[in-house]
């Protein structure tokens, strides 16, 4: 069944590699989505695929690639999207 969730990864997580970590990983579990940074210093996105895709990214988002701090991950569901093709950054 396909779901979509809404987050935002909050600590040190810009100027880390966080948004192409997170696309890459994304991209490897065949989600499609996004990520960005926010003006307040976290990063924020959709993913949209299968339960267990979204499972394994929320696993990897809690600790991000190896420069980041994260202090916590904020995760919603929302109703899910046609068109995506692939996972993007912004």
């Amino acid at each position: 069944m396909t779901k979509r969730i809404k987050y935002t990864v909050h600590g040190e997580v810009q100027g880390v590699n966080f948004r192409s970590f997170t696309q890459s990983k994304a991209s490897s579990y065949g989600l499609t989505g996004w990520v960005k940074n926010t003006l307040g210093g976290q990063v924020e996105g959709e993913a949209q695929g299968d339960d267990e895709g979204i499972q394994k990214l929320l696993k990897v988002l809690e600790s991000g690639p190896p420069a980041a701090s994260v202090t916590k991950v904020e995760k919603s569901e929302m109703d899910t999207k046609e068109g995506e093709s692939s996972y993007s950054t912004a």
